[in-house]
C-alpha cells in the first residue's frame, strides 16, 4: 500500500485535543512529557479563545501532530502492518511542514521542532502587529476557482496588502491582507457572487506582512541544525520535492531558506495532493487535528482513500481501514 502523509496545520486546534492519546498510548505520552506541563494544560485544559492565540496554537498543534504520528507508527508495529504500507512521501500544511521535516528526519529530535514552531508562532504573531499592538491582518477563505478569486483580489488591492496565500483545492482559496483590504475583497467577492468567509486568525499569514517574522526565522533555523531528509517532503512553496534544487553542499542552509521564505510564501496545496497521486499514492492519512486536509483531498483527487488521525478513535479506525485495504491486495 502507497501511502502520503499530510499533517495539519494552524487553525485546526481545539480544546482538549490529544488528551486520549496520551491516555492510550506510550509513544503519545512520552511526546507529551517531553513537551512539558504548559503544553499539556494549554492542549487537554485549555479554551478556544487561548488556543487560537498564535504563540499557543503553533507550539500545541505540533505536539499533538506528532504524538498521534508517534502513536500510529506504535499501531502499525503492533498490528504487524508495518512492512506492508510504503510511505512515498510526507507533506504539511504551513505549520504542519514542521512536523513533515521531523517525521523525515530533517529535524532531528521532536524537541528540537517544539523549540523553532514556539520561537515561529512568537515572531509571526508579532510582525502581525500594529504600533497598537492590535491584529493588522485578517485572512478569508473563498469558494469559487482560483482565476476568479485572484481577479477579485487584484481589484480590491489598492494600495493596501492583499494576496492569495492558501490554494487549497480547485474550489477554494484563502486569501490574506491588511483589515482595510480584506473589507474591499468580501465587498467585491459579494459582487462577483464569490461565496467568502472572514478566518479566526490573528493576522495575515504567507502574506508579505509576514517579511519581518521570516528574516528572523531564518537565523532560528540556520541554528536548529537541519539535515537532508530521508524521505520525499512536498514543499508549500513549490508542490514538489523540497530537495529538488538542493546543489548537494549545505542541507541545512538550503532547508532554512526554503522554510523561511514559506512564513511569507502562498500554499500550494491543491498542486500537492495532486502529485502525492501523481506520485503513486492511493492513500492519504492527515495526522493532527480535525480533517480539514482530508476533505481537500476530496475535491482534489476524489478517488484517493483518505483516513485521518486525530485521536485514539480515529487512530483505531485508520488501521482497520488499512487492514481492510491489505486482506483486499
Amino acid at each position: 500500500m502507497k501511502i502520503g502523509i499530510t499533517f495539519a496545520g494552524q487553525g485546526a486546534q481545539y480544546p482538549g485535543m490529544g488528551k486520549d492519546l496520551y491516555d492510550n498510548y506510550e509513544a503519545a505520552k512520552n511526546v507529551f512529557d517531553m513537551a512539558g506541563d504548559q503544553i499539556k494544560e494549554w492542549c487537554f485544559d485549555g479554551d478556544a479563545e487561548t488556543l487560537k492565540q498564535t504563540h499557543v496554537t503553533q507550539p500545541t498543534v505540533y505536539t499533538v501532530t506528532m504524538a498521534a504520528y508517534e502513536a500510529f507508527l506504535e499501531a502499525l508495529e503492533k498490528e504487524g502492518l508495518k512492512d506492508d504500507i510504503e510511505i512515498i512521501g510526507y507533506a504539511g500544511f504551513s505549520l504542519g511542514e514542521y512536523a513533515a521535516l521531523t517525521a523525515a528526519g530533517a529535524i532531528g529530535e521532536i524537541k528540537t521542532g517544539m523549540e523553532i514552531v514556539t520561537k515561529r508562532g512568537q515572531m509571526m504573531n508579532e510582525a502581525g502587529l500594529g504600533p497598537d499592538g492590535q491584529p493588522m491582518g485578517k485572512m478569508a477563505a473563498a469558494m469559487a476557482k482560483r482565476p476568479q478569486v485572484l481577479e477579485a483580489v487584484e481589484e480590491a488591492r489598492g494600495d493596501g496588502i492583499l494576496e492569495g496565500v492558501n490554494f487549497n483545492s480547485p474550489s477554494q482559496t484563502v486569501v490574506a491582507g491588511d483589515k482595510d483590504a480584506i473589507a474591499r475583497f468580501m465587498d467585491v467577492a459579494k459582487e462577483k457572487k464569490i461565496r467568502a468567509k472572514e478566518l479566526p486568525v490573528g493576522t495575515a499569514f504567507h502574506s508579505p506582512m509576514m517579511i519581518p517574522a521570516a528574516d528572523k526565522l531564518k537565523t532560528v533555523l540556520k541554528e536548529a541544525g537541519l539535515k537532508a531528509p530521508n524521505a520525499k517532503i512536498y514543499a508549500n512553496v513549490t508542490a514538489e520535492d523540497m530537495m529538488k534544487d538542493f546543489d548537494g553542499k549545505d542541507a541545512g542552509e538550503y532547508l532554512a531558506d526554503i522554510m523561511s521564505r514559506q512564513a511569507k510564501s502562498p500554499v500550494y496545496w491543491e498542486e500537492t495532493v495532486h502529485h502525492f497521486k501523481r506520485d503513486g499514492a492511493e492513500i492519504l492519512i492527515e495526522i493532527g487535528p480535525g480533517k480539514t486536509l482530508s476533505g481537500l483531498a476530496k475535491k482534489t483527487e476524489a478517488d484517493l482513500k483518505r483516513f485521518n488521525i486525530e485521536n485514539a478513535e480515529s487512530l483505531k479506525e485508520t488501521i482497520e481501514g488499512l487492514k481492510a485495504l491489505k486482506a483486499e491486495q
